[in-house]
């Protein structure tokens, strides 16, 4: 039973109608069909509504819906029947066949193509690329058989004029690793439209064919007609499909090329000259030539005469224009119908399994998905209409048979008594045309096979005397035949020259001889030679008749699933619902023959266990499980807790429910107690995350902080471990590396190691054991760093400070002893106590001039002297006299003392050795390091250019660069002085 919907919707089974009757089947039909339920089941058959729209029923999530749910879960569906036939193919390895039927303009196609979809879509959870590809070619080969095999009708844009039924094969795991399809081409028409309007522009040129449908005589009806289909892009979606198949570039073209040969050829028009037959637009013939390969003459020959063996002679008979006409006409359909078969057999050729062994790959399951041309009644019904109809005669004769074969056998193997159900059985009607000897089928063949002339008329006296008394068969110039209460009334004009559907061998071997190899394969008999006898080829009739046969049987091997389909109107309304129409549907289609067949005496009926898995919270024994010996007890104790103990019967693995009432007053006390289920679930588990939700955070909570007090102990012991003996190391724990702190402890970490830095105990750990020398030293280092880091590049810091230069015979080799007793005889006098820093420079003199000197700085002067002249004093600034420093911020030696009385003292350090070390920190650093220890300031400047006084005059001091310079050296600027100093 279908997933119960609101009766608003209708019912979802019509096996559930409370009366089975036609009057009420086509009410429920009509409401689900303006409700926009197009699916309705029959039990396990689906009765499909073509909708005339598009519908959002078929997408992916609605595949997921349907994979691997009963019949009866879900609202009624084409998956559902696609999905029932895939588990019994692989669950009970059974091959299966999808058996979709209905009118032209039903939606049979369409069905068909959503089937091959979910098929597709429910397999293949590897995603290897060898399923891809079969599915693949299944989906692209239905593209390209509706383009060549479905034509543009007055009642359906897309009408299927051939029958196919397609075998997907599958491997044990259930994959698609092929398939195989079988065509029943009927008319033989097709494709050229779209080829007409949807070709480019360029492709048509080279065809000879011009845009206008109305311009073929063959298609002009179908191009008259207003359709919705966009041909341009039709036209490339099957191109593009024959070159995924496997289709070459050349065998593309020869398709369109013969498309264009069955357009050329029935504008082809014959005219008479006396007694002999002629082509009026004899132009076409080189047109035909050249599409055909072949040469002109060659078509004009074989259109205009007939070769005939007369024993040993050979000789060509002329064409009556009747003749040439109909041999025009023959050859059009003939070379259509090759080229539908060439292309469904280079289809099979590539999706046919291949290389399978049962024995190495298991079982190869099947199943089968039919799409046959539907029932059709025109005004005028000819031989298509009539052997199409048979067809679905044939089918739903089959149809009733597996039917009631299934419920009879259903109800023998349950055990429920078996009762006789009254229904029409079509079997009489497909005796009527297929039977041996009296059959229509047999008369026509016959008519066809007499000697002299064979007129449609003659073939119907042929029937009037063998079946003027059968009950079904009627005529008055036209043939009636009665199924059930329907009339189907044909008209026999062409019945026996369709069934001849002669080929004149001239045009095999004109084919044959093509320089196409495609055109050549299509035609081997061609090869034969004139005086060769063939047999008789068999009618038309006689080898659709057998074609049917061979389908019908193969179906009947197969467990068989159902689609019948409905065509709501004529005139693709989505809207529109004919009664009449729609009800001359369902009557022919024995859909109401097939719902008395299922309620013959039970309308529904489940396994137990399914069953109680659906209904088991009705009753207080069977909720939440039950404790009975069986499945079956506990259904028994369910129904007559229901009172519904008498409309039941119990077979041995299922439950039959004889009335749909029962059946929906099951679903609303099943309704009822789902809403009050829910309910109760929604507060217990809400009441259960809510437990869990706090137990969890409360558990959190606690290891949270038992986690942190072990990360801030162990990073404590950690500390301690690692700085236990810093005292006795050497860099007094420099080189130790702090631990990682865990994240809470980060700001602590930052604290504990500014203490540890800024700590007295460690300051005084490094500078107690320095000597008094060092110490000044150190403190000197500090003060440059303080006020120079990041201003300069080269601050002296990585060698040891000497200070007073000029005493070491490094800087004044020879001369040393000189300063020293200069220096000495300068302390006596101006009593200083110590010397911060010498060294030779190079000095702007009062006279702006450039000259060497040596520099000597003490704690009380600054000493300006003459190494030339044995460091003879030459004039002494007092040290509290000085205000500032200025330095460049390069790595030259510039050096400007700032003093109170604007007489500024201008130097450049020189004479180091080595030559490159820089003196300038160690300078800066003395003299502030002095000034500090007198609580003096010292104004230090790091600047270029350097802005000074000399006599009370402002100017500027630049440092430049020059390559060939080789020491520094002042000159004369307009501004001031320029100190050029090495480049390299």
């Amino acid at each position: 039973m279908a997933e119960h919907e609101s009766l608003e919707f209708g019912k979802a089974d019509f096996v559930l109608l409370d009366n089975v009757s036609l009057e009420e089947f086509m009410a429920n039909l009509k409401l689900r069909f303006e409700k926009g339920r197009i699916y309705t089941y029959i039990g396990e058959v689906v009765v499909s509504v073509n909708p005339y729209r598009a519908m959002n029923i078929y997408g992916r999530d609605t595949i997921e819906q349907y994979k691997g749910r009963e019949l009866y879960e879900r609202p009624p569906h084409l998956f559902a029947i696609a999905d029932a036939a895939y588990k019994a193919m692989k669950r009970r390895n059974k091959d299966t066949c999808i058996v979709i039927s209905g009118e032209s303009g039903a939606g049979k196609t369409e069905a068909s193509k959503y089937i091959m979809q979910y098929i597709a879509a429910i397999t293949n959870p590897s995603q290897r690329a060898e399923v891809e590809r079969v599915k693949n070619m299944l989906l692209k080969s239905n593209c390209v058989l509706e383009a060549f095999g479905n034509a543009k009708t007055n009642r359906n844009d897309n009408s299927s004029r051939f029958g196919k039924y397609m075998d997907i094969n599958f491997d044990f795991k259930g994959d698609p690793i092929g398939g195989h399809i079988n065509n029943y081409l009927l008319e033989k028409v097709g494709g050229a439209n779209k080829l007409v309007k949807g070709a480019p522009d360029a492709q048509l040129r080279s065809l000879h064919i011009q845009r206008d449908p109305t311009a073929y005589t063959y298609i002009k009806v179908g191009g008259q007609i207003k359709s919705s289909i966009n041909d341009s892009a039709d036209f490339k979606a099957v191109t593009d499909a024959m070159k995924v198949i496997g289709f070459t570039t050349e065998e593309i073209q020869t398709v369109y090329k013969i498309l264009a040969t069955i357009l050329h050829l029935g504008n082809l028009k014959f005219g008479s000259d006396g007694d002999v037959t002629l082509i009026e637009n004899s132009k076409l013939v080189s047109v035909l030539g050249d599409l055909l390969s072949t040469k002109d003459e060659n078509v004009e020959k074989a259109l205009l005469y007939r070769t005939v063996a007369t024993g040993r002679d050979v000789i060509d008979k002329q064409h009556t224009h009747q003749e040439a006409s109909y041999g025009r006409d023959a050859l059009a359909k003939a070379i259509y119908e090759r080229l539908f078969c060439w292309i469904v057999g280079r289809i099979n050729d590539i999706i046919e399994v291949k290389n399978y062994d049962a024995r190495v790959h298991g079982k190869n399951t099947v199943i089968g998905v039919l799409d046959i041309y539907g029932f059709e009644i025109f005004q005028n019904n000819s031989f298509e209409q009539f052997c199409i109809n048979y067809c679905n005669e044939k089918l739903q004769q089959l149809f009733i048979q597996l039917v009631l074969k299934q419920e009879q056998e259903e109800y023998e193997r349950e055990g429920i008594p078996w009762k006789h159900i009254d229904y029409f059985n079509n079997q009489i009607i497909v005796d009527l045309v297929e039977q041996q000897h009296k059959g229509i089928f047999a008369v026509l063949d016959e008519a066809c096979m007499n000697v002299g002339k064979v007129t449609d008329e003659m073939f119907l006296q042929a029937l009037n005397g063998k079946l003027a008394k059968h009950a079904h068969y009627t005529s008055r110039k036209v043939l009636k035949i009665t199924h059930s209460e329907i009339c189907h009334v044909y008209s026999v004009v062409g019945f026996i020259d369709k069934n001849k559907d002669t080929l004149f061998q001239d045009f095999k071997r004109l084919l044959y001889n093509s320089s196409n190899p495609v055109l050549k394969a299509m035609w081997p008999e061609g090869k034969l030679s004139i005086t060769e006898v063939t047999k008789r080829p068999l009618t038309a009739a006689t080898l659709f008749k057998n074609s049917m046969i061979s389908l019908v049987e193969n179906l009947a091997s197969k467990e068989p699933y159902y689609v019948r389909c409905i065509k709501p109107n004529d005139v693709k309304s989505p809207l529109l619902f004919e009664h009449e129409r729609c009800k001359h549907q369902v009557e022919y289609l024995g859909l109401l023959e097939n719902v008395r067949v299922r309620r013959a005496g039970f309308a529904n009926r489940q396994l137990y266990p399914r069953f109680l898995q659906r209904y088991k919270m009705i009753s207080e024994f069977t909720w939440p499980n039950h404790d009975l010996p069986s499945d079956k007890e506990a259904v028994k104790r369910l129904l007559q807790g229901c009172g519904f103990e008498h409309d039941v019967a119990y077979g041995k693995t299922k439950v039959f429910i004889r009335t749909p009432r029962t059946i929906f007053s099951l679903e609303e006390q099943r309704a009822e107690m789902v809403k009050r289920i829910v309910l109760f679930l929604q507060k217990v588990w809400r009441g259960t995350l809510a437990r869990k939700r706090y137990r969890r955070m409360r558990a959190a909570l606690i290891i949270i902080r038992a986690y942190r007090r072990y990360k801030v102990k162990s990073y404590i012991r950690e500390v301690n471990r690692r700085f236990k003996n810093v005292r006795g190391m050497k860099d007094h724990g420099k080189h130790v590396k702090w631990p990682t702190p865990p994240k809470v402890l980060r700001k602590f970490e930052d604290a504990l190691r500014n203490i540890y830095n800024r700590s007295e105990w460690w300051a005084w750990t490094l500078i107690k054991d320095l000597s008094p020398e060092q110490l000044v030293q150190i403190r000197a280092k500090v003060a440059t760093l303080e006020c120079l880091k990041g201003q300069r590049a080269d601050l002296g810091l990585q060698r040891a400070w000497e200070g007073n230069y000029l005493v070491s015979k490094k800087d004044s080799p020879g001369t040393a002893s000189s300063f020293t007793l200069v220096s000495s005889d300068l302390q006596r006098k101006d009593k200083f106590m110590r010397v911060l820093f010498s060294c030779n420079v190079r000095k702007i003199n009062r006279f702006n001039k450039a000259e060497d000197r040596a520099l000597l700085i003490t704690d009380r002067h600054l000493y300006k002297m003459d190494p030339v002249k044995q460091y003879k004093p030459m004039k002494s600034i007092p040290l509290y006299n000085v205000t500032g420093v200025s330095i460049s911020p390069g790595k030259d030696q510039l050096v400007v003392f700032h003093t109170k009385d604007n007489r500024d003292l201008i130097v450049c350090l020189q004479g180091m050795v080595p030559a490159g070390d820089s003196r300038i920190g160690e300078l800066v650093g003395t003299l502030l390091s002095h000034f500090k220890s007198e609580k003096r300031k010292l104004q230090v400047n790091t600047i270029s250019p350097i802005h000074c006084s000399m006599n009370g005059r402002k100017c500027t001091v630049v440092v430049e660069t020059k390559i060939n310079q080789s020491q520094p050296d002042f000159t004369k600027s307009r501004s001031g002085f320029i100190l050029s100093v090495p480049g390299n």
